[in-house]
């Protein structure tokens, strides 16, 4: 069915229907011959991807921690350091990796740079398969929402009680974007 936030409808051979449904207008839809996408320059200053590329390290994020004066929650939110790394996703991570969210990037050991890679991955592969976070409005491809938030372990639970160690989860805007964090788990 067509809905009013539909901006593009591609029909297929086979008879199904590829819709773009875009209702915050975030996104931006264009074909792009395969050969011509690194040199886009809509893409040629983009980070890696941490799900598909080998060149997400702790190695490349320690390398672009050194010299900058942000926190490192800002820091893998940068779409130029690492892309898909949102702001639910950024919270989470960082849980994983017992890294406190407001940490200056530079103060970053190598080894806090593997283990925060590593979270990275393993929360966004972890959303994948749950089908995304719904909050508000999203809903996945196939219509249906996802399910990632039932899993949060800090995420939106500001004054709640820590899922590991039971101290209550602390939050503060950082980057213009709320973040939380465990005070005794993530230092």
């Amino acid at each position: 069915s067509k809905g009013v936030h539909d901006h593009v409808r591609i029909f297929l051979n086979d008879g199904r229907i590829l819709t773009y449904r875009d209702p915050r207008r975030f996104g931006q839809f264009d074909i792009i011959k395969k050969s011509e996408l690194e040199k886009d320059k809509r893409f040629v200053h983009l980070g890696p991807d941490p799900v598909k590329e080998e060149g997400f390290t702790g190695e490349y994020l320690y390398l672009k921690s050194r010299k900058r004066n942000i926190t490192v929650k800002v820091l893998i939110m940068n779409q130029e350091i690492v892309v898909g790394v949102g702001n639910i996703y950024a919270s989470e991570a960082l849980y994983l990796a017992g890294i406190k969210p407001t940490k200056i990037s530079s103060r970053l050991k190598a080894k806090e740079c593997d283990q925060l890679v590593d979270a990275i991955k393993e929360t966004l592969f972890e959303a994948i398969f749950c089908g995304g976070s719904t909050i508000s409005d999203f809903k996945n491809a196939g219509g249906s929402e996802g399910y990632f938030q039932n899993l949060f372990f800090v995420y939106g639970k500001d004054k709640e009680e820590c899922f590991y160690c039971g101290t209550l989860i602390k939050s503060k805007i950082l980057g213009g974007r709320n973040s939380f964090w465990c005070p005794k788990c993530q230092r």
